[in-house]
């Protein structure tokens, strides 16, 4: 019998949630897919390093439950999300308090004062300077916490399209040239938008920091339940079997084949490239690589009984930057699963550049935070990515484009928002560039779900 011409419809490169999302949109439509992944597991960023009974993430990325790419992708109807408290707490002026939860309702007064602050958050043109004497601060008392929660009630509730329309520029500009008050931005935005961007800056694009706060306000943040890895690894697991292949390093690709180290030339109809901005740029020079946020992720262990941990299940930012970790959180509170009976497991994220001696300056850091002695804490694990995020500063294409021509495809938290959102929809878009372009309900060949690769050589 002839060879057939090709030996799989679409070669994926890159088992992280966007090739593996795509490759379940693929597979849906009857087109066999290979996902060809150089490293020994699937997941790429969102990894979990298991350590005597505790889940560690490597970056731990939060999750929005308002985000639809959660709910629509194929694949992921079984995930658990473990939540956060609603809204977060803050840390100020030595001080800790709760901003930005869904306030059960508001006096009169307060929704007049909310005003400015709505009219800010929410993009329109302030006719007029804020009352006087009132600042906006988050963390004052009941008239401030109504203005900013229908603040986040006015921008949970404007249309996706406003967003993407509005004037383009840092994030921090444009809060300050809608008159948001600085104690509102420093306060409170500052270090939430920080949490859900790592970008302590604010160098953000201005519409992509809206889209962050309105994830925020129309939804509450969480965690995969077992850690980051779940996720992958839940679309990994319901994908047909042989379709995904580990260890498998791509050298080249083209629109009709692919070459690997390890089984040489592989036949397709197109290839789609799922890996991070700068592997992608490896294969196909030409692909822009875009500069990144660095994260450090700390997670210490105590099982001193006199440690007192009143944030519960919260998610604590400290808004006075008196040290390097941006956000903090138990998260066996949130997420029992990661740390084994008995045992507290508490993960820091530091942003940028971590300073000289991390572990030490994280500790005395944590122990303002949380009022308690970190002496007696374990360290498990000090993760550092210097390429962890990919960086959205302005102007930023929200929509990058996923078919680079006929045969070739890319996607990727780079193609979309710097995001677990922004993957899976980047992958949503390229998966039906593809099916597009090939024309297909289904293979124009024998739909086998597990095509057989070369042997090794």
């Amino acid at each position: 019998m002839l060879e057939p011409v090709y030996q799989v419809d679409v070669v994926i490169v890159g088992a992280g949630i966007a090739g593996l999302s795509a490759a379940h949109r693929l597979t849906s439509a009857g087109v066999t897919t290979a996902v060809l992944e150089a490293a020994p597991c699937v997941g790429g960023r969102m990894s979990t390093e298991k350590i005597d009974g505790f889940r560690l993430d490597r970056i731990g990325q939060l999750l929005s439950t308002s985000c639809p790419e959660l709910r629509l992708t194929p694949g992921l109807d079984a995930l658990a999300v473990r939540r956060f408290a609603p809204g977060v707490l803050l840390h100020r002026d030595g001080h800790t308090q709760r901003a930005g939860a869904p306030a059960p309702g508001g006096s009169a007064r307060g929704a007049r004062g909310a005003l400015h602050v709505v009219r800010a958050l929410a993009g329109t043109p302030r006719g007029a300077a804020a009352p006087p004497g009132r600042t906006g601060a988050p963390v004052g008392g009941a008239v401030d916490q109504a203005r900013l929660g229908a603040a986040l009630g006015r921008i949970a509730a404007t249309p996706v399209e406003r967003i993407l329309a509005r004037p383009e520029m840092p994030a921090a500009q444009a809060l300050a040239r809608r008159g948001v008050p600085a104690r509102t931005i420093d306060g409170f935005l500052r270090p939430l938008l920080a949490a859900l961007l790592c970008d302590p800056e604010l160098t953000t694009s201005s519409r992509c920091a809206d889209l962050a706060l309105r994830a925020f306000a129309g939804g509450r943040l969480g965690v995969p339940e077992g850690g980051a890895e779940a996720l992958p690894e839940l679309l990994a697991r319901s994908l047909p079997p042989g379709t995904v292949r580990t260890g498998v390093r791509v050298t080249s690709v083209a629109t009709t084949s692919v070459t690997t180290a390890e089984h040489g030339e592989i036949r397709c109809r197109a290839v789609l490239l799922a890996t991070d901005a700068r592997a992608a740029a490896e294969l196909l020079p030409g692909l822009r690589v875009p500069d990144f946020h660095p994260v450090t992720v700390v997670h210490h262990t105590t099982d001193d009984p006199a440690a007192a941990f009143p944030t519960g299940t919260s998610l604590l930012l400290d808004a006075d930057r008196g040290g390097p970790v941006a956000h903090t959180a138990v998260l066996s509170n949130v997420d029992p699963s990661r740390a084994p009976a008995g045992r507290v497991l508490i993960s820091s994220t530091v942003l940028g550049p971590p300073p000289e001696g991390v572990d030490t300056a994280v500790r005395i850091h944590l122990s303002r935070l949380y009022g308690t002695s970190t002496r007696r804490w374990e360290t498990l694990a000090v993760h550092h990515t210097p390429e962890a995020v990919p960086a959205m500063r302005p102007p930023h294409d929200l929509r990058r484009p996923v078919r680079l021509l006929a045969g070739l495809y890319v996607c990727g938290d780079h193609r979309d928002t710097s995001t677990v959102q922004g993957a899976l929809h980047s992958a949503h878009r390229a998966a039906a560039a593809v099916l597009s372009d090939l024309g297909a309900a289904g293979s124009m060949h024998s739909a086998d779900p597990a095509p057989t690769l070369p042997r090794a050589a």
